[in-house]
């Protein structure tokens, strides 16, 4: 991802609306086409976002049947996402 990109990651319950979250486990890092790449993560390097939404997505239908059995099971599921606005990549 780069600096100004939206990003959606599972449920932060912690983060408040509004507040800003700092990753500092960053694996690898591209900067202006020089890569580098952790062992196991890059040193110094952290990535600061704000959080601008707890949302739901979209249904998933999981069905089950067994033929000929009249067996059928229909289930739903809806993921718990976190909205975060990328500020800002530090090298």
């Amino acid at each position: 991802m780069e600096a100004g990109k939206r990003l959606f990651i599972h449920r932060m319950e912690e983060a408040e609306r509004g507040s800003q979250v700092e990753f500092d486990k960053v694996l690898l890092l591209d900067n202006e086409g020089v890569i580098t790449v952790g062992a196991p993560v890059v040193a110094g390097a952290k990535v600061v976002c704000e959080v601008l939404s707890h949302v739901r997505g979209e249904k998933v239908i999981v069905f089950h049947k067994k033929r000929r059995k009249g067996y059928r099971k229909r289930n739903g599921h809806r993921q718990n996402f976190t909205e975060l606005f990328i500020k800002e990549i530090v090298a």
